[in-house]
């Protein structure tokens, strides 16, 4: 099985290719462009939803060449593809919400409570769809080439991901790679679905798909004023026998980004201390009141976990853990639908928010 690791060939259809630098030069944001024409077209251009129609799409016809700016570079798609093929993180709940089953995708390493490589959203889309479970990428390892290339793909999407160049180059001498456009693991829910449904030439269907999730979103906001004005913060990988460093999403994370959507601020203290490109941070415990702004806590772990910080001597004087605001998620479904996908924000979305919700209560 072939890896991200060297230059590689096989089966004829990967041949050498040289491992290069990422480009030095300054990303631009996504740009579609549809026969040199840019396309904007807003949720209201389709009759009806897309999301919940078990089928095939039915997409507007999209003029080809289509051609996509990345950070890598450009992507060019000439027709509209027929197999669509997706790596890495959730890229495969996109052509799914949309009514397009992919013919190969990463199963999930993660929330898989019955380990058969599905998320339970996923899982449901598909028997939506009346379609079999298609190829898994087992990516615990790193990209499997030789599983992606024997999915035949006409296009493969990975706009949110954390390719390398060199994973980039490999995939696209397999098929056209749709990939972030910026950094590593930092595209939001609504550039995943932008820039995917723009590879899958249906970038109607996607703006119709982000207006649907953003009524969804407002509606389970507004049920909770609770929320406005309070800020939050996302620790992650703590160490419950040393609490003496605390590890945090920054501002570039999905995760925080979703905060804003669901009424929350970003804290001062988190917007400061978040190095460009990059996803995460950490700092020493007894620096921690920098981060007195924060109102809410959110975290992976225990309830073990959770007692040992409100224990600790210095993370327990930080206001958020006196106050008993903390919310600690497992790795089950809510834990998972923390980071936003397409398909997992109508499943986990009014769970999650009534638990940020109690945090905000008890914070007051």
């Amino acid at each position: 099985m072939i890896k991200a690791k060297s230059s590689a060939c096989f089966c004829g259809i990967l041949t050498d290719i040289a491992l290069r630098e990422s480009p030095t030069k300054k990303v631009r944001y996504l740009i579609v462009k549809q026969s040199n024409v840019f396309a904007a077209v807003a949720p209201h251009v389709l009759a009806a939803a897309v999301f919940g129609v078990a089928g095939t799409a039915s997409a507007q016809e999209a003029a080809y060449p289509i051609v996509i700016d990345h950070a890598f570079g450009q992507t060019v798609i000439s027709q509209r593809p027929q197999r669509v093929a997706t790596v890495a993180w959730a890229n495969h709940e996109v052509p799914l919400a949309l009514g397009v089953v992919p013919v190969g995708f990463a199963a999930a390493g993660f929330g898989d409570e019955d380990g058969d490589g599905l998320l339970p959203w996923v899982k449901a889309r598909l028997k939506e769809l009346d379609a079999d479970i298609p190829a898994l990428f087992d990516e615990g390892d790193g990209i499997d080439f030789e599983a992606v290339a024997a999915s035949e793909p006409d296009v493969i999407l990975a706009a949110y991901s954390g390719l390398s160049r060199t994973d980039y180059d490999m995939l696209s001498q397999i098929a056209p790679v749709v990939a972030y456009p910026e950094a590593p693991w930092a595209t939001d829910w609504r550039g995943m679905i932008r820039l995917n449904a723009a590879g899958l030439g249906m970038a109607a269907e996607g703006e119709a798909l982000i207006g649907r999730l953003e009524g969804d979103i407002d509606a389970a906001v507004a049920a909770h004023p609770e929320l406005s004005g309070k800020s939050a913060m996302f620790i992650t990988h703590l160490d419950s026998t040393d609490l003496s460093v605390i590890r945090f999403y920054s501002a570039n994370d999905t995760r925080v980004k979703f905060f804003g959507d669901l009424g929350l601020g970003l804290p001062e203290s988190v917007r400061a201390v978040t190095l460009p490109g990059q996803f995460a941070g950490e700092t020493s415990a007894e620096l921690i009141d920098r981060f007195d702004d924060v109102d809410i806590f959110v975290s992976y772990g225990s309830p073990e976990l959770r007692d040992r910080l409100m224990a600790d001597p210095l993370v327990a004087h930080m206001p958020a853990v006196a106050n008993g605001a903390l919310v600690m998620l497992d790795n089950d479904v809510i834990g998972t639908g923390a980071n936003p996908t397409p398909l997992s924000i109508p499943w986990v979305l009014d769970d999650y928010v009534n638990l940020l919700a109690a945090a905000a209560r008890a914070g007051e």
